[in-house]
């Protein structure tokens, strides 16, 4: 497991590395795509930090999700997946649809179970962008974990 404090750093670097450029996201959901090479343009506003699907949605998550379990086995994926680049946004190894179910699951303070049973999902590799699910099939296996 990550520890924290190490979770907050790597916020922290990120928020630099983004703050080069000058467009903000207000929103953590947004309808458009994102070029590459505009990926590092954008800056989260104090308390948030920044974070890329597989599909290169962008999302502004809050800092105190780094304390949540999910987003810390998300963030280790990520490094294991994309490594630490030192120019370049977090890639997080999901879609664009799997985050804003884990965000609305924090959101609402999802039970241990859930939590436990979504890890699990993920640490089968069921949310990587390598897998071969369509997107069809990932909302039934998200509706089956908020059973």
């Amino acid at each position: 497991m990550i520890n924290p404090k190490r979770l907050i750093e790597m916020a922290r670097k990120w928020q630099k590395v983004a703050s080069v450029g000058k467009k903000r996201i207000s929103s953590s959901r947004t309808n458009w795509g994102v070029d590459e090479n505009k990926c590092n343009k954008f800056v989260a506003d104090k308390g948030h930090f920044v974070v890329y699907t597989a599909d290169r949605r962008p999302f502004v998550i809050p800092l105190e999700y780094l304390s949540n379990n999910i987003f810390i086995e998300l963030l280790k994926m990520s490094e294991e997946e994309f490594g630490l680049p030192s120019d370049g946004p977090i890639t997080l190894p999901c879609n664009a649809l799997l985050i804003e179910y884990i965000i609305s699951l924090v959101q609402r303070s999802a039970s241990k179970d859930l939590e436990k049973g979504l890890l699990m999902s993920i640490a089968t590799g069921r949310c990587s962008s390598s897998s071969s699910f369509h997107e069809g099939q990932i909302k039934q296996q998200l509706l089956i974990h908020g059973f």
